[in-house]
């Protein structure tokens, strides 16, 4: 349960990360309410995993998901670059976080 939890974690992260964007620094209302809503879901759902993740693991697998899960929509919401060399350092990150999901005892 604490890996879903983790998981739905990483997900309203990169929903936080497109929130920021479409806030355009916090001055537009809705998308400003959405990144707070997001980003208190994400740390809540990350808070909640942690009761049986070690920390070390949980933060890096949160971030890993949130920092590639934003990079592959960026790539293909936004237009950003899907340099192939991008796309090997997202494809490092990925292999991160699946091999700190095998390792792990839990």
């Amino acid at each position: 349960m604490a890996w879903a939890l983790l998981g739905i974690a990483g997900i309203f992260e990169i929903a936080f990360a497109f929130g920021m964007k479409w806030s355009e620094g916090f001055t537009r209302l809705i998308p400003g309410l959405f990144t707070v809503a997001t980003g208190l879901a994400s740390i809540f759902l990350l808070s909640l995993s942690l009761r049986t993740l070690p920390v070390g693991t949980a933060y890096a697998v949160w971030t890993g998901i949130g920092a590639a899960g934003t990079a592959i929509l960026g790539m293909a919401v936004l237009g950003d670059s899907a340099a192939p060399l991008r796309m090997l350092c997202i494809v490092f990150i990925l292999a991160g976080v699946i091999g700190l999901k095998l390792v792990s005892g839990n």
